[in-house]
């Protein structure tokens, strides 16, 4: 149960003032709420700014500089409507004692500028000043105020991400009105760290962020929002080594691994395994014969071979007569890791099925019945695996594909599928940088896959610009004609614009028209079902030009295309790119990744697909695209229950990591059942910033 002192922070944000059915979409957008899940209070108080503007500069008019945000205080001269029917803005003219300065209105309502400005009386006017015919000027002034007001008007005051119908100024009148509804908290900070770095408390840290009276106090490197990094890393730490604890403490079994499966399936692999896949296997060996649960994250780029390993360590557990469920993010995904796998496994001659959302009737009944039954050794599947009604006779590992997309929500419903002992592999093919690593997976062993497989040949990527499209497609055609396959990627900016989508139907359309049916278009909006068959015809040869969404970005493998086309590949992050990028190299053939992109290229984009031309190396990516967008998007969007950061940002509060890493360890030493007074108010952090389900893992012992 929540404690009752936090309701406020919880209130439905349609309590606020000026929020009602019409704008909470654009809030719900803004700040990345489900269409399932309540908007609150708290998720717009955590949403951060991005910048600052400083109108503490008050110089004479003559004095402004152009270009810079001033406020300056004048008398008002005169009106000046523009004739019926024009275009032309709504002008007012005032003065100092130093010069003239117009302030200018397009689409004004001329009645509301008469009250605000009359003429005769003194205005301070703030906003970005310009120079037009040597005139100062300023359009649209961000406040205007009569000098009884000036106290009103916020000298430092924070810029925030907006969204489509929703302005500056509303948000943050419903900012300044949700800061109002909150009470103070008890503290959770250790006090000596709270007094060695001179942290307010978290109730005083929100609202010196939202309300700032200098500069760096809305800043990542100010203590106002370093004290709310802290406090969400220490939730997201405190959280993992609850889980750890659960898992590595909780009836762990030592497995009687035999190598008898193990040695068939590696007999039979058309290649040698590499030494960093050997050193992982070695691992998962020793943490399975061990009477501790395993919870290891195998880290490896794109191709590095995670797969088999993860086939290895499933064999390891049918010695053991236990089975092993792996669970992948996408549909498309886990069908293509149930026929993969069940290949590597035929040699040991064991039992692999795929069960997803598509599976129904009679079909399911009997994959359930022979799950119970224990006639499945290997289950592969989406998170509908761990959905009530799916016994397993006795699971003894889950391994998860892309963790990044799942949350802690789904680690603890994984954690309870078997019994007490089920060993639990994860597997990622976006490399994180370390910083990260501590963050996300702090709770883990990790063992990391650094080399390609032998015979993988290095894919040539090159940068065309957007007015050479049609060379490019000439060059496709004859590719086709050779028998070659290819990808051609259209991005999905944000899931659900109709924009995004009809990119992807458009350029299909153009291909269609000159390569026919030899083309196929594949997106999210598309059935399963659909999908699988687009994706088997492709596989098969049967299509040679897949026109594709993001949809394609992870685990698709289909060795003869040796072509990437991405198409405004400046819209891309670097970690998304390279996701897509290797989805050719697959094969015996030599592989081109075509990076197409749209002019003027901003600086990050020009370093982005210069880093993608220079290299290969999905780590030395992964550390330039944190130096470049920052952690919050490297590993994928935020969803509910993720450990996506929404106010730690790695390079200003990377040192804070290790901090709260020891912090919570020790603090659940001291107290494991976090009933004293500090954690009473750690329970609290953890309800705060959405980790409260590992509450439940102390009721469980």
């Amino acid at each position: 149960m929540r404690p009752t002192h936090l309701n406020p922070f919880f209130g439905d944000l349609q309590s606020l003032p000026g929020i009602g059915p019409k704008t909470l979409p654009a809030y719900r957008k803004l700040l990345g709420v489900g269409d399932t899940e309540p908007a609150r209070v708290l998720d717009l108080m955590l949403h951060m700014p991005s910048g600052v503007i400083d109108r503490r500069s008050r110089p004479a008019v003559r004095d402004a500089i152009p270009g810079t945000i001033v406020t300056l205080t004048v008398r008002v001269l005169s009106h000046r409507a523009p004739a019926k029917g024009s275009r032309a803005p709504y002008r007012v003219v005032c003065e100092d004692d130093t010069a003239t300065l117009t302030l200018v209105f397009f689409n004004a309502h001329t009645s509301y500028l008469e009250k605000q400005l009359p003429v005769g009386e003194t205005r301070i006017v703030s906003g970005r000043l310009e120079l037009f015919n040597d005139t100062a000027q300023i359009v649209h002034p961000d406040h205007i105020v009569s000098q009884a007001e000036l106290a009103n008007l916020p000298l430092i005051e924070p810029v925030y991400p907006l969204t489509a119908g929703l302005s500056a100024a509303v948000l943050r009148r419903s900012i300044r009105a949700g800061l109002k509804t909150l009470s103070a908290v008890a503290e959770w900070i250790d006090p000596p760290l709270l007094s060695a770095r001179a942290w307010p408390s978290f109730r005083d840290a929100l609202e010196t962020v939202h309300a700032p009276s200098a500069v760096d106090d809305c800043e990542p490197s100010g203590a106002p929002w370093q004290r709310l990094a802290y406090d969400e890393l220490l939730s997201g730490q405190l959280a993992l080594a609850l889980l750890r604890r659960q898992i590595k403490t909780r009836g762990g079994v030592a497995r009687a691994v035999t190598g008898e499966h193990v040695q068939r399936i590696e007999e039979a692999l058309p290649f040698s395994l590499t030494l960093s896949q050997q050193a992982a296997i070695s691992d998962i060996r020793t943490d399975l014969t061990k009477d501790e649960r395993m919870l290891r994250l195998l880290q490896g780029d794109v191709g590095a071979g995670k797969t088999v390993v993860a086939v290895v360590a499933m064999a390891m557990m049918a010695e053991a007569g236990l089975q092993s469920a792996m669970m992948a993010p996408t549909e498309i995904l886990a069908r293509q890791h149930a026929a993969t796998i069940a290949k590597l496994v035929e040699p040991a001659g064991l039992r692999v099925q795929v069960l997803t959302a598509r599976e129904k009737g009679a079909e399911r009944k009997t994959i359930l019945a022979d799950l119970a039954a224990g006639n499945i050794d290997i289950l592969v599947g989406t998170h509908a695996l761990f959905q009530a009604g799916v016994d397993f006779k006795s699971l003894g590992l889950a391994v998860i594909d892309e963790q990044h997309r799942f949350g802690v929500h789904q680690r603890l419903a994984l954690a309870g599928k078997g019994d007490a002992a089920t060993e639990i592999l994860i597997m990622t093919a976006t490399p994180i940088p370390r910083t990260l690593v501590l963050t996300y997976f702090g709770d883990m062993d990790v063992s990391k896959l650094t080399e390609k497989p032998a015979g993988r040949i290095p894919v040539e990527t090159r940068l065309i610009p957007h007015d050479r499209v049609a060379e490019v497609m000439d060059r496709l055609a004859a590719h086709v004609d050779g028998g070659g396959q290819a990808f051609w990627v259209c991005p999905l900016v944000e899931e659900g614009e109709m924009v995004d989508a009809v990119s992807a139907v458009d350029r299909h359309r153009v291909l269609a028209e000159r390569l026919g049916d030899r083309t196929a278009l594949i997106h999210g909006r598309l059935s399963g079902r659909e999908k699988d068959d687009i994706m088997a015809r492709f596989a098969e040869g049967a299509i040679s030009v897949l026109v594709a969404t993001t949809v394609i970005e992870v685990g698709v493998d289909v060795p003869n295309a040796s072509i990437m086309v991405i198409e405004n590949a400046e819209r891309f992050g670097l970690a998304q790119l390279h996701q897509l990028r290797g989805r050719v190299g697959r094969g015996a053939a030599r592989s081109t990744c075509l990076l197409v992109y749209g002019s003027p290229l901003s600086e990050t984009a020009e370093e982005r697909l210069r880093m993608m031309r220079e290299t290969e190396d999905g780590f030395l990516i992964a550390e330039t695209d944190l130096r470049l967008r920052g952690g919050g998007e490297i590993l994928g969007t935020r969803q509910s229950g993720s450990p996506m950061s929404r106010v730690a940002v790695p390079e200003f509060h990377a040192d804070l990591l290790a901090i709260s890493r020891k912090d919570a360890q020790a603090a659940l030493a001291a107290d494991p059942d976090l009933s004293s007074k500090r954690g009473q108010a750690l329970r609290s952090l953890l309800h705060l910033f959405e980790r409260a389900e590992a509450l439940r893992l102390i009721e469980a012992g």
